[in-house]
This record gives structure tokens, C-alpha cells and sequence, in this order.
């Protein structure tokens, strides 16, 4: 009997890897446009919203550095497999919760319990892709993550949209488990490489060394994170009040949204040597400035336009990023470097949805977009000039230092973080 070919192998865990990433992304989207949707249509308005994201967002800052604990010392797709099951018991209970109950409390305290597993989930998945990226670059194996991610999320859009409409919480949060248990059962078939302290036992585990250049990387990480989850708290009031629109047209914002952030995770494959480049980041930050503007100007349809541009520049920004990552972090630290990235960018969310809690009731949502808009550019600048000061020290002078702890990264392009 022939001997199976190994990439043979590892080109289909990628294919498995990658429908996992799909089935998951519906769930995780569902959830979010789901539970966002309930309490604006039951009068709690934007501060509600705000309120339940910034739960998540305070269990996503308290959880992360844990999580990327847990992504390198134990096996990541057995972590990924556990956080999905137990989102598939908590999204049918609050189904069922809903359909009896006072809204508030159930959809807050779901939220503690899906940003724990979500953070768990998605630092052990996105950890795991340097191990199953098969024949492709690191970018073009990002690009097909993220693209298949949004494709969920768009999906998402869709079908709970209609859910919402035509339905009640039990059919709609029903459906979000499904996309969970799928992730999970599908995660169980791939095979990725051992983390270096897997099993290891008191082996004292490679220390993660945080420099000018990665406090860059979370500041920027900072800015494109908060614009996505600004767009998921603003957005239902942006339709409900201030267009008049219902879950349908929610639902359109949403697929807009998602759409664009397809189109930008594959514009990373072309953009591949330019991903480590510093101007790319600042540009797609100055862009994302003018776009959160001219939200406080345009009307339907041309919204959905400008949504779209948000999500194709939050992508394409977010999957740089994330090769930056991977092509410059040890494999060994790879989930505690992600862990400390996204609690630099939970915080500024944190202290920003704190602000819109108090004054979203009071403030148009298209001036909110539009201050956003504001706090982009400023921070565009800031981060420049801080760049041009630090640019000589960090990730650069650590690969030299311990070149063996360096990931693989495409031909032709570099090590050096942007």
C-alpha cells in the first residue's frame, strides 16, 4: 500500500481547517447581529448595545493573555473543539431564556460567556495556521482564512436577518449553534503540528519580548478593532432610528459589511510584499477616517457603499496584520503574543463603548461615525510619528537575536514588522 503523500495531508487539514473557520464565523456573527437586533427592537436603543459589547469587550481583555496561555501550552484544536461545544449549549439555552424572559439580563450574561469561548476559539485556531498553511505563504493562507471567515459572517447577515424578521429567538439563536457544532465536529478531522511546550510539563515556556514595534502593531491592531466593533454598536441604531429601516435592512448593512471584508482579506494576496509595510497600515487607518465621515453626509443606498469600504479596509488591515504576526513571532509565543494584541485593542474599545453607553441616546449615530472618523486621523498621525522614532529597534533586532525562533515566511518578503 502506497504511503500517503504528507502535504497531500496537510492540504486537506487546511480545507477542514477552513470549513471550521466558515461554520464558526456564522455562529459568531449570528450571535452578535442576533443579540444586538433583540434589544434594539425591544426599546433599550444604542446604550444597550453599547452596554452588551462592552461586556464582551471587558471578558475579551481579562481573557485574552489566558487564552493565548492555553493556545501554547496545550493542544489548540482539542481548546477550539471545547470553547464551540459549549457555545452550542449556551446559544440554545439563551434561545430558550428569551422566549420566557426579561432580554437584558440573559443577553449580558451570554456575553461573558461567548467572549470567553471566543477568545479561547479563535487564538487557538489563528494560532494553528503556520502549522497547516500546506504549500501556500503565510499571506495567501491568512487571506483564505479571513476571506472564509467573512463569508461566514456575510452568510450570517443573511440568513439572520430573515431569521429576525420571520422568526422568533428560538429558531434564530438555534440556528447560530448549528454553525458552532459544525465548527467543532469539522476541527476534530484537522491535523496540525504540536506546540513546543505541548506536554512539556514545568519546562519554563520562550519569553515574549514586547518592543516599540509591537506596541505599534497593537496600536494599530487597537484602531481597526474598535472601527469593526463600532460598526456592530452603531449599526442597529444607524438603520432602526436614524433611516428608519428594519431587520432586513440591518441585515443588508451587515452583508455590506461582510462583503467588503472578503474583498479586503484577498486583496492581501496580490498586496503580499507590501503586508510588512508601514505606509499600507497608515493608509488604510487614513482611509478608514474619511470613510466613518462621510457616513455623517450620505443616505441609502450610498451607505451601503461606505460600509462596504469599511469592511474591505478593516480586512485588508487585520490580515496584514496577522502575517506580520506570524512571519515575525516564535511559534512557541504565537498565542500569547495575539493574546497581548487584542487586549491593547479591547481596551481601547472598552473606553470608547463606555462613552457611547452614556451619550448614544443624545447623539446621532452618524455624528458618532463621525467622531470615530476624527479619532482615526489623529491616532493615523500620532502613530506615524511614533513609528519614525522607534522604526530601528524591536521585532527586527529579536529575529536577529533568535533567528530559530522565527516562523517560516513567503519568499522575498521579510521579517520585519510594520
Amino acid at each position: 500500500m502506497a504511503t500517503p503523500d504528507p502535504n497531500v495531508r496537510v492540504t486537506r487539514s487546511l480545507n477542514w481547517f477552513l470549513a471550521s473557520t466558515f461554520a464558526s464565523a456564522v455562529g459568531r456573527n449570528g450571535y452578535h447581529i442576533a443579540c444586538a437586533w433583540v434589544l434594539i427592537a425591544s426599546g433599550r436603543g444604542s446604550g444597550a448595545v453599547a452596554g452588551f459589547f462592552a461586556i464582551i469587550s471587558l471578558v475579551e481583555l481579562i481573557t485574552s493573555p489566558a487564552a493565548g496561555w492555553l493556545a501554547d501550552r496545550f493542544d489548540r484544536s482539542m481548546l477550539y473543539i471545547i470553547a464551540e461545544f459549549i457555545r452550542v449549549v449556551a446559544a440554545i439555552a439563551l434561545g430558550a431564556i428569551l422566549m420566557a424572559t426579561n432580554v437584558m439580563w440573559a443577553i449580558w450574561l451570554s456575553a461573558v460567556l461567548f467572549a470567553t469561548c471566543d477568545r479561547i476559539a479563535l487564538t487557538a485556531s489563528q494560532s494553528m495556521i503556520p502549522s497547516i498553511s500546506a504549500k501556500f505563504s503565510l499571506a495567501t493562507a491568512n487571506s483564505m482564512t479571513f476571506s472564509l471567515m467573512q463569508s461566514g459572517s456575510f452568510a450570517a447577515a443573511g440568513i439572520v436577518g430573515v431569521l429576525l424578521h420571520a422568526s422568533n429567538a428560538m429558531v434564530t439563536f438555534g440556528a447560530v449553534s448549528i454553525g458552532f457544532a459544525l465548527s467543532a465536529i469539522i476541527m476534530r478531522v484537522v491535523r496540525h503540528g504540536k506546540n513546543p511546550a505541548e506536554g512539556v510539563g514545568d519546562v519554563r515556556p520562550i519569553s515574549l519580548v514586547i518592543d516599540p514595534q509591537f506596541l505599534c502593531l497593537g496600536a494599530i491592531y487597537a484602531l481597526l478593532y474598535t472601527g469593526g466593533m463600532l460598526v456592530s454598536v452603531i449599526g442597529p441604531s444607524f438603520v432602526f432610528d436614524e433611516h428608519g429601516g428594519n431587520a432586513i435592512d440591518f441585515g443588508q448593512l451587515e452583508s455590506s459589511w461582510s462583503a467588503g471584508s472578503i474583498l479586503g482579506a484577498l486583496l492581501l494576496i496580490p498586496l503580499v510584499h507590501a503586508a510588512r509595510v508601514p505606509a499600507l497600515q497608515f493608509a488604510i487607518l487614513g482611509l478608514s477616517a474619511v470613510s466613518f465621515a462621510l457616513l455623517k453626509v450620505l443616505d441609502p443606498p450610498f451607505t451601503l457603499v461606505a460600509f462596504a469600504t469599511l469592511g474591505t479596509l478593516y480586512n485588508l488591515g487585520r490580515v496584514a496584520l496577522e502575517v506580520t504576526i506570524q512571519s515575525s513571532i516564535s511559534s512557541a509565543t504565537l498565542g500569547r503574543a495575539k493574546g497581548v494584541l487584542h487586549s491593547v485593542g479591547v481596551l481601547l474599545g472598552v473606553v470608547l463603548f463606555a462613552v457611547v453607553s452614556v451619550v448614544a441616546d443624545d447623539v446621532p449615530p452618524s455624528s458618532l461615525f463621525l467622531a470615530y472618523g476624527v479619532i482615526l486621523a489623529i491616532g493615523t498621525v500620532v502613530l506615524i510619528l511614533f513609528y519614525g522614532k522607534g522604526k530601528n529597534v524591536g521585532v527586527e533586532r529579536n529575529t536577529d537575536e533568535r533567528p530559530n525562533d522565527v516562523v517560516s515566511h513567503p519568499p522575498g518578503s521579510s521579517t520585519q514588522s510594520g
